[in-house]
């Protein structure tokens, strides 16, 4: 289980982020369910974990604009194990995606400092099983 708060208004949790040459650092993210990728960086902590540039993306902005940015790998400790990710340039404070969230439960305890977690969801039986009556 990852654990976190509530600060501002924002769920937040603490993460290690790695780079390629075993520069790691803890840094503090806030999750955002509107955001559907992994993880995005400012340009400066991308640069201090000499991260591997991976391509060019574009994105649409909550005001509709068009942004353009680039695209990195890098590896999280998430729930304990090392993760590779992409993770995205942004200019902003680390923000933590849906994508990252995949496959987890996130409850948020909405008042100031409140209590945030994150589980993983067990896997759900093979649906693809039952069968169909005819009739």
């Amino acid at each position: 289980m990852i654990t976190g708060w509530v600060q501002d208004r924002e769920a937040c949790i603490e993460l290690i982020v790695r780079g390629p040459r075993d520069a790691e650092r803890t840094i503090r993210a806030v999750i955002d369910t509107g955001y559907t990728a992994y993880l995005s960086l400012p340009p400066d902590l991308i640069s201090s974990l000499s991260l591997e540039w991976r391509s060019s993306g574009r994105g649409i902005l909550a005001d509709g604009s068009e942004c353009l940015f680039d695209v990195y790998a890098g590896t999280v400790i998430w729930d304990g194990q090392d993760r590779g990710i992409l993770i995205d340039e942004a200019d902003t404070d680390p923000l933590v995606g849906m994508a990252l969230l995949d496959g987890n439960e996130l409850n948020i305890e909405n008042r100031p400092n409140g209590k945030v977690s994150i589980t993983r969801l067990r896997a759900r039986p093979d649906q693809g099983s039952r069968h169909e009556r005819s009739g």
